[in-house]
């Protein structure tokens, strides 16, 4: 079934802003068989090669041998993926949906453009386009669902401090931020704080300029995202499981955006990118409890803005690189896979001598979502993403 241009556009479009996590919505619903999408945007660059590791590739160990994990069976080690890929172990979740045939990796995926700039790379990401557009490419997508009628009372509204440029176009969206929104989340102060730890200068001003603030030891660690049995629900996951009640409702929007940071691992990456890959899959599995049985009517795609570098750098972290991996998930994906082509990580075969090579343009990945889940029409791809002539990746869904 398709969905409506006015259901998804013309009703609410919402964002929600929540210590480094928000939420966007679109639309109110034609009905509860609606096709359901919600597109994850992972801001700070993640490591797709950490995220979703080929360690069938020899070469791997030859660029970033104290980053790896053991491989699958090990304690502690991937969960594997049919014998070439192994996930990260935070994402269990996940794991369990791609047994299921609900998950998807796409690796070697990379944007259009070749930025390492997160602000340019991001605006590119969001439009969709070489070039920034006052427009997102999600907006546009919903705009050109067959369905052309306008309810009188058709609103937007944003509860946050902007929308963010993938839901920004012709539906009209105001702004409402909660109390305290603008406040910083203190995990950003301790991160912070564990980036300039070993500088002689800034670590000793931050740790002084903390305490007078009234963080302690006890505090920073207290602050941390809360997770597991009995504690609270960090941000991400609340706001996932808002969307999920909110894109359920039978009169609910239908599509969604939401963000999560804490990618972008200069520094000590083994030890950091646990956090917000636990964050991740807790709010993946937040979302489909909240969507019940309206999962199986569901895509997520979770994209960032470029991946990171194949070596590893002298702090234990990488740097901004080029291509990383998207993940798709959801009752409706045809998982249990990897797909994508790998290019290798022989020396020759990285791209500017340091980075995994593209072989897959992100574009393409969303255009296949939207088309043969949406059902935006083919026709409609050249205008969605411009500079393009309407190309998509097929089979990713599973068509009724």
């Amino acid at each position: 079934m398709m969905l409506r241009r006015r259901s998804a556009l013309l009703g609410l479009a919402a964002s929600w802003t929540c210590g480094r996590a928000s939420l966007a919505l679109a639309g109110s619903g034609g009905g509860p068989d609606d096709p359901r999408l919600v597109v994850i945007i992972l801001r700070g660059a993640l490591d797709g090669l950490a995220a979703v590791t080929p360690y069938g590739d020899p070469d791997i160990a030859t660029h970033r041998r104290d980053l790896l994990l053991p491989q699958p069976g090990r304690e502690g080690g991937l969960l594997d993926l049919g014998g070439f890929y192994g996930l990260h172990p935070a994402l269990a979740g996940m794991h369990d949906l791609y047994g299921a045939g609900q998950m998807l990796p796409i690796h070697a995926v990379a944007g259009h453009y070749r930025s390492r700039s997160h602000f340019e790379a991001q605006d590119y990401l969001e439009s969709g386009a070489d070039r920034r557009l006052d427009s997102g490419w999600l907006n546009r997508a919903v705009a050109a669902l067959p369905g052309r009628g306008r309810r009188p009372d058709g609103y937007g509204l944003a509860m946050g401090l902007s929308v963010p440029l993938m839901l920004r176009g012709p539906a009209p969206v105001g702004t409402f931020a909660p109390a305290g929104s603008q406040h910083p989340d203190p995990a950003l102060y301790s991160q912070i704080a564990a980036l300039n730890a070993a500088d002689p200068v800034t670590g000793p001003a931050f740790r002084d300029g903390l305490r007078a603030r009234g963080f302690s030891d006890s505090v920073m660690e207290a602050a941390a995202p809360a997770s597991g049995d009995g504690r609270k629900p960090d941000a991400f996951s609340v706001l996932s499981a808002t969307a999920g009640r909110m894109l359920t409702a039978p009169n609910g929007p239908r599509v969604a955006a939401l963000e999560i940071g804490g990618w972008d691992t200069h520094a000590g990456q083994a030890g950091r990118l646990k956090g917000p890959l636990s964050q991740l899959d807790r709010g993946v599995q937040a979302l489909r409890g909240a969507l019940g049985a309206d999962w199986s009517r569901t895509v997520v795609l979770a994209m960032t803005e470029f991946g990171r570098t194949v070596r590893m750098n002298g702090t234990g972290g990488t740097d901004h690189g080029t291509a990383t991996v998207a993940l798709l998930m959801g009752g409706a994906v045809a998982g249990g896979r990897v797909g994508g082509t790998w290019p290798g990580l022989r020396q020759d075969q990285l791209f500017e001598n340091r980075d995994l090579a593209p072989t897959t343009d992100l574009r393409a990945v969303a255009a296949g979502v939207l088309c043969d889940h949406l059902g935006v029409p083919g026709g409609a791809l050249a205008r969605i993403f411009p500079g393009t002539r309407g190309e998509r990746m097929h089979g990713l869904v599973r068509v009724a």
